[in-house]
């Protein structure tokens, strides 16, 4: 079935830039100074904001109509899963975002890099929805 291939693609394709995210721009970054470290981020998050944010709802969208054509719940589940990403983003990482989106480079500091941190921890969290989408989709397959 196209839709749930299509679904497996863009959760799969949500979960790699996620890891990305993690494993390899997360780790530089912190190696940077505060001013520079806060400088990365900022157009890095609105970039990747605007490709994950894309990524969950289209792959949300085509899990769902892999649902409706099929009736397996898992389509749904992994929808779901998908999907999550947004409400977490908005009620529990945003608060950190505003924060961090907020504060001039020249006046960041180590509690800059704390919170840069703390993103990371948070963003984890919307890696591991991605990969559990990615999972449940795999096993609809």
């Amino acid at each position: 079935m196209l839709a749930g291939e299509i679904a497996l693609a863009i959760a799969a394709a949500f979960t790699g830039a996620a890891i990305y995210v993690n494993v390899a721009e997360q780790s530089a970054r912190l190696t940077l100074a505060p001013d520079a470290l806060l400088t990365e981020f900022k157009p890095s998050y609105k970039r990747g904001f605007a490709m994950q944010a894309s990524l969950a709802i289209i792959g949300a969208v085509f899990g769902a109509i892999a649902f409706y054509n099929s009736g397996d719940w898992l389509w749904l589940l992994g929808a779901a899963l998908l999907i999550a990403n947004w409400p977490y983003t908005l009620l529990v990482i945003m608060p950190t975002n505003n924060r961090l989106l907020a504060t001039d480079p020249a006046r960041a500091d180590e509690e800059t890099r704390s919170l840069i941190r703390h993103w990371g921890s948070l963003h984890a969290v919307r890696t591991a929805l991605g990969a559990a989408a990615t999972v449940t989709f795999l096993l609809a397959n």
